[in-house]
């Protein structure tokens, strides 16, 4: 079965979700508590917004999401990663390649390897000589705020003997080299998925070497599957966030697995570093990314659904305790400003 998890929820995922929220006995939402000028308070961006990936230019943060708003590829820009400004599409245009159809463009990454220079890897459905293969592609752009364009002919990355690949994310080590990291589709057509690697190009946009497996499914509460993979370092270490488990309910969640090499071994935790938590009103977080403020603390940015049916775009801190990330809503309590 070819997934849709690249559309915004429609006929056939709504009574999904709102019978994985009854099951919880979801109700009207607690008061939340009015923040101050120096707090917030989730979401940040009460609209549909799923997997976000932000990229600082300057003093300005720009968030680039899966389709939505008969928006192919959305985006947002903040000063603060509290208050969001939405923009025009980021993606307006799709490549030949892939079907030219709202609801397939999905898991931007974007990223600048030189001065008004900006890369946009992405997600789309294959049209040519493959029955609903998902692929990555790659598109360009000189500002982050205009419109990119893919002129490739064919995906940037597509395993077709795999099932397909999707949710591409980029990485720079401290050597300078660059890599791409993915899932195979294989959940969508029978095969075993897997989290991978691969060196590319200084500007991302040449593939270099052999593609690594990171990781595969091996924890009960993933599920049947990982995804969405961000690399992150911190103090020597290399820590690998994922999401997992039907994205389309309370099961979807956000674990980690740490490796000292790039190429891992990556040991994971046991449990999720985020999940559903009601009293925080969090249903099904994943699809994450982490990212610095001006004074170098980290945060996680994740979407949440919202009990109509909407991905909504939540924003916490990102702790770090005996070399192990660590992560708290503490309920509906407003949070310090970046």
């Amino acid at each position: 079965m070819i997934p849709i998890r690249g559309k915004t929820i429609g006929l056939l995922l709504l009574p999904m979700l709102l019978s994985a929220c009854s099951s919880m006995s979801i109700t009207a939402p607690s008061p939340t508590p009015m923040p101050s000028p120096a707090t917030f308070t989730n979401p940040v961006l009460d609209q549909d917004f799923p997997d976000p990936d932000v990229v600082q230019v300057g003093n300005v943060y720009y968030a680039y999401a899966t389709n939505g708003n008969n928006i192919n590829i959305q985006v947002a820009r903040s000063t603060d990663l509290v208050h969001w400004e939405l923009l025009e599409d980021a993606l307006p245009e799709l490549p030949a390649w892939a079907v030219q159809k709202f609801g397939w463009a999905w898991a931007p990454e974007v990223f600048s390897p030189s001065e008004n220079q900006y890369v946009m890897y992405f997600t789309a459905r294959f049209a040519i000589g493959f029955d609903g293969t998902q692929c990555i592609g790659v598109a360009i752009s000189e500002d982050p705020t205009d419109p990119f364009t893919s002129a490739n002919p064919e995906p940037f990355i597509c395993q077709t003997d795999r099932g397909g690949s999707i949710d591409p994310s980029s990485f720079v080590d401290e050597d300078g080299q660059r890599y791409v990291l993915w899932k195979n589709d294989g959940n969508s057509s029978g095969y075993q998925v897997w989290l991978y690697i691969q060196q590319v190009s200084a500007d991302g946009l040449t593939l270099e070497g052999e593609p690594q497996q990171l990781l595969t499914v091996d924890q009960r509460w993933e599920g049947n599957l990982v995804e969405a993979p961000t690399l992150w370092q911190q103090d020597g270490k290399y820590y690998l966030f994922y999401s997992a488990n039907a994205y389309n309910d309370r099961r979807y969640a956000t674990g980690y697995a740490v490796a000292d090499d790039i190429f891992g071994p990556y040991v994971k935790a046991e449990e999720p570093l985020i999940a559903t938590d009601l009293a925080a009103g969090l249903v099904g977080p994943g699809g994450q990314d982490v990212v610095t403020d001006d004074d170098g603390e980290t945060w996680i940015m994740f979407h949440g659904w919202a009990p109509d049916g909407y991905r909504r775009l939540y924003l916490a801190p990102l702790d770090w305790q005996n070399s192990l990330p660590t992560f708290g809503l503490n309920g509906r309590d407003p949070l310090p400003v970046p």
